[in-house]
This record gives structure tokens, C-alpha cells and sequence, in this order.
């Protein structure tokens, strides 16, 4: 079976929606439900400085993650099977850096609005990707890949 007749991970991209609902319900909770008080003085100052270095951290992981599957003529798309295993780059301290970058760049923009519901809809996006995304992703790699990825999987973390 080639590359365009294996069956996908996934059929949804659950990642990108699921971050795109957390950063907009944490959003919406801060506004329309309940207004969590914000640090204040210089640690709310830290915070904003912290947010803003997770803001960029989250970009430069993203950035070096396309660039490395761009460089192995693989997908970025959850919904399409890989065709190769990537191990370098960003993929040799965490095997989920798209979703790794997602989730920092959510923590991220709480910390610099000053919305506390973000940092707690950034978690719960990272559990429910782990259980609609992640772990699909895995088994998909497990059969394509088999021992390669084994031996992957048992040196880098699924996220960090």
C-alpha cells in the first residue's frame, strides 16, 4: 500500500481545533463568565515577560518542526499518513513538538493577557489531544514504522 492509499492517523485534525477552542473558551471565560484577578506589580510584570518568552519559544519550536518535515518531504497535517519517521531536530527532545509548541504558545498568551483561564484550557487541550491525536498518531507510526519507531518512542518523550 502506498503513501496516499494508508489510512490516516485521523480523519479530523483534532490538534489545531481543539487549541483554537481552548484559547477561544479561555478567552470567553475571562470576558463573558468570570474575570480571574491577575497578578499584581512586578509579578504580574514577570508573568507578562514569562508569556511573551513562551509566546517565542512557541514559534521557534513550530518553525524548526515545519522546516524539519519540510526537509523529509513528510506531512505537517494530522490527517494525512507520514511518510517518513523524524527524529532530528525538534523531534530529538519531544516526540509531539507541533502540539508541544501549542500548548506553550497558549500557557503563553495566558500569562500575557493576563488570563488565568488560558494556562487551565491549555492543559485540558493537551489531555484531550493526547487521547484524540496523539495516541492515533502513535499506533500509526507503530505499524508504518515498526522497530524504528519503538526504539524511538523509548528514547524521546511524547512531550518533553
Amino acid at each position: 500500500m502506498n503513501a496516499l492509499q494508508e489510512k490516516p492517523p485521523s480523519p479530523f485534525p483534532w490538534p489545531p481545533v481543539l487549541y483554537g477552542i481552548a484559547i477561544l473558551a479561555g478567552l470567553a471565560m475571562q470576558a463573558w463568565v468570570y474575570e480571574l484577578p491577575w497578578l499584581p506589580g512586578t509579578v504580574g510584570g514577570m508573568a507578562f515577560m514569562a508569556g511573551l518568552l513562551l509566546i517565542a519559544a512557541a514559534v521557534f519550536i513550530d518553525v524548526r518542526t515545519f522546516l524539519e518535515l519540510r526537509r523529509h518531504r513528510t506531512t505537517i497535517l494530522p490527517t494525512r499518513a507520514a511518510s517518513h519517521l523524524v527524529t532530528r531536530g525538534p523531534f530529538s527532545f519531544s516526540r509531539n513538538p507541533i502540539y508541544l509548541s501549542n500548548t506553550l504558545l497558549t500557557i503563553g498568551l495566558g500569562l500575557a493577557l493576563g488570563n488565568l483561564w488560558l494556562p487551565g484550557a491549555a492543559f485540558l487541550a493537551a489531555f484531550a489531544v493526547t487521547k484524540l491525536a496523539i495516541e492515533r498518531e502513535e499506533r500509526h507510526l507503530a505499524r508504518k514504522f515498526g522497530t524504528a519507531w519503538h526504539h524511538y518512542a523509548k528514547k524521546v518523550r511524547r512531550w518533553v
